[in-house]
């Protein structure tokens, strides 16, 4: 099994151990890389070299990422970080190769190592945007645009979000009528598996939509 596939491997468990384990290998693999520097470069982080601190955007608020020891906060909060979102933004330093973005769209299926996992991507992001926006999808944008999205031309609304600096996120939704429900789909750039691992790429795509429905719900 290769590095990639044990890190998905341990964060698909459920259990704490199974994150533990994923959060090790994440804070390790950090740890190896030599020019931290370029790393950060090649992934849209700023590394600030007289604290040895990684500083990354991700939906919109600033976490620091202390290197080598691997802690992640936030940068104006002592608001805790959780073991996923941690795992997240280490798995995504660590991996990004500094592949140009190709401009093309994929979807999920689309991923090569996506067999399988389609229900649970659906159920985990796709469903929240359907659930909340499909029937004002005009919302979407509205909510997309505080995070820094922007209207795309897909379907009947889209827009595209930029979670993490290097993964752009295409959400788009069709609008029911009587004979159909509201339908969507989230789509990616070619490139994304050059950045994070396909199991990450459902977390971060959840993470984005229920961002999206909370914001909704806050009446920003």
């Amino acid at each position: 099994m290769n590095e990639g596939k044990a890190l998905i491997s341990a964060i698909k468990q459920n259990d704490g151990y199974g994150y533990e384990l994923a959060f090790r290998l994440a804070v390790e693999k950090l740890a190896e890389i030599e020019d931290i520097e370029q790393q950060c470069r090649r992934c849209g982080a700023r590394f600030l070299k007289s604290e040895k601190i990684i500083s990354l955007d991700y939906l919109n608020r600033t976490y620091l990422i202390k290197y080598p020891e691997a802690e992640v906060t936030f940068k104006d909060t002592d608001e805790h970080v959780t073991l996923v979102d941690k795992i997240l933004l280490l798995h995504y330093v660590a991996q990004v190769s500094g592949t140009p973005l190709s401009g093309q769209l994929i979807s999920f299926k689309e991923l090569s190592e996506a067999v399988g996992y389609f229900p649970t991507f659906y159920k985990r992001a796709i469903k929240p945007l359907v659930m909340y926006f499909g029937n004002e999808p005009d919302k979407l944008l509205e909510m997309a645009e505080s995070v820094g999205g922007r209207k795309a031309d897909f379907g009947d609304v889209s827009t595209t979000v930029n979670p993490l600096p290097m993964v752009p996120l295409t959400l788009v939704l069709w609008k029911g009528d009587a004979d159909f429900s509201p339908e969507g789909t989230i789509m990616f750039d070619r490139t994304i598996t050059d950045y994070l691992p396909t199991e990450d790429i459902i977390i971060l795509c959840q993470n984005t939509s229920w961002r999206l429905v909370k914001l909704l719900k806050s009446g920003t």
